[in-house]
């Protein structure tokens, strides 16, 4: 996958082609990403991919987002849109990875996922049950972060062997990983050590789905 860096200097050729060649800045595509110009320069030092923003971006400028990320020729983009990936997007909801969002409803949009995608996904059947959502919080740092997206399968409930779900508790809807206990509790435990492990019971809690992938694996 290109870094942030490669990502930027497209952006730039691309904005260049409407200003008469002009010479384009990093604060011409903060600006045309819709990024403050200081959240800006610490997602490029970071090499952190603001994809919400990308995919916004992508779809204004109706450019495939396999291009951005992959550096696809123009000649196998053409191949490839012969068959398109979509998830549904839920831009609206949050899954926290801190205080607790209230809510997993909201307005519904499609959004093309790259190829490469699919396999990490469960393969092109699994995508009927996939949703993307946003990350927001610190909780689950280094493995989710703030505006992360990430995908839930919603068919995969099942936490007794554990692993990363989003989960509704009584203080709101979370992205945590999840880990029975020999008692029969659950660990609901957060990847930032900063942050306790919480002990619930299986009626305390309402599995949404594994969270299968973000923009890169999950552990």
């Amino acid at each position: 996958m290109n870094s942030f860096s490669s990502i930027v200097e497209e952006i730039k050729n691309i904005i260049s082609t409407h200003i008469n060649g002009k010479k384009v800045f990093d604060k011409d595509v903060a600006d045309a990403l819709g990024i403050a110009q200081m959240n800006f320069a610490t997602m490029k030092k970071r090499n952190k991919i603001p994809y919400v923003e990308l995919l916004d971006f992508c779809a204004r400028k109706s450019i495939s987002i396999n291009w951005m990320l992959y550096s696809q020729s123009p000649e196998s983009l053409v191949e490839a849109t012969n068959k398109l990936y979509m998830v549904k997007f839920l831009g609206d909801v949050n899954v926290s990875a801190g205080g607790g969002s209230q809510t997993d409803e909201g307005d519904v949009s499609d959004i093309q996922i790259p190829e490469e995608f699919v396999s990490m996904l469960g393969g092109e059947k699994a995508l009927k049950d996939i949703e993307a959502v946003n990350v927001t919080g610190d909780s689950m740092e280094p493995t989710f972060s703030y505006n992360d997206i990430v995908f839930i399968n919603r068919s995969k409930t099942n936490i007794d062997r554990g692993g990363v779900f989003t989960i509704r508790t009584q203080g709101g809807l979370f992205i945590k990983r999840v880990q029975k206990r020999l008692d029969g509790k659950f660990d609901i435990i957060s990847d930032n050590d900063i942050y306790t492990t919480q002990i619930l019971q299986a009626n305390e809690l309402e599995v949404i789905g594994r969270v299968v992938s973000r923009f890169g694996e999950v552990d």
